[in-house]
């Protein structure tokens, strides 16, 4: 088995995971502001903590979305800058599937080993929005049934009051008032980074790595209309971030973080 990292910064939580080859390491932490300042040294402490180098690692993952757009653009960036610095590809995850296999999780947790499920996922996305998505457990991997999508709340109530869900999941169900019907509520995660991990190993097995240079974040909010000046700042405060990852990266590999 490959081994594999991963981080997401799409919420206000911050989620590391190193599988693979006897690895099993996950960090969830507060994120959100933090998240810029702590993913590349949280990132190389995981690894020096597996007595792994990041030449080790054969693809790093981030959470693509939807989300906080600062968050969103830390994750692509940093996963891109340590990716290239390591010569690896990235796997790009949706960060709402992140939730479902989180709940899957907490199925499995409680001997509910359900090869098959539906899961809708409604986050809370601020100013009375809902990043929502809906995903197709198969008893081996996820699939998406309804691509994430940016969604106020009436024609989210239509849409559930037509075909009502078996099961809900997301932070949406505390920030709103949300009837669901008779399908069961996940609104807290237990741990995205074991989530994370997971998708991740899903994902390399499906054969979805890329070259870090197609690392893009997945933005859904229709208001991305910058000013001239808001987009170069985007695009130099992104390109800086993936420089600083991958020397920060290269500095560890060459000052003794040890291989396996």
């Amino acid at each position: 088995m490959s081994v594999l990292l991963a981080l997401d910064s799409s919420t206000e939580h911050m989620a590391l995971a190193l599988v693979g080859q006897g690895h099993a390491a996950f960090v969830d932490a507060d994120g959100g502001a933090l998240a810029s300042q702590r993913l590349v040294p949280d990132v190389m402490a995981l690894l020096q903590q597996a007595g792994l180098a990041l030449s080790a690692v054969e693809a790093v993952g981030f959470g693509r979305g939807p989300g906080a757009f600062t968050g969103l653009r830390t994750a692509c960036s940093v996963a891109q800058g340590l990716a290239f610095g390591a010569g690896k590809p990235v796997l790009a995850l949706d960060s709402l599937m992140l939730v479902a296999e989180d709940t899957r999780q907490q199925l499995v947790a409680a001997g509910e080993d359900d090869p098959e499920l539906d899961v809708w996922v409604a986050m809370d996305a601020r100013m009375n929005q809902i990043y929502l998505g809906r995903y197709r457990w198969n008893g081996a991997r996820w699939s998406t049934v309804a691509e994430p999508l940016l969604t106020d709340l009436d024609p989210l109530r239509a849409l559930w009051r037509e075909e009502p869900p078996a099961i809900v999941a997301g932070s949406a169900l505390g920030a709103f008032e949300l009837e669901t019907g008779a399908a069961r509520r996940f609104p807290t995660t237990v741990s995205r980074a074991r989530a994370l991990g997971a998708l991740a190993q899903q994902a390399f097995d499906a054969g979805l790595a890329e070259d870090a240079a197609n690392a893009l974040p997945l933005y859904v909010r229709d208001k991305v209309a910058l000013t001239t000046a808001e987009r170069e700042a985007a695009k130099a405060a992104t390109l800086a971030a993936g420089n600083a990852a991958a020397a920060d990266a290269a500095a560890a590999d060459t000052q003794g973080v040890p291989t396996r």
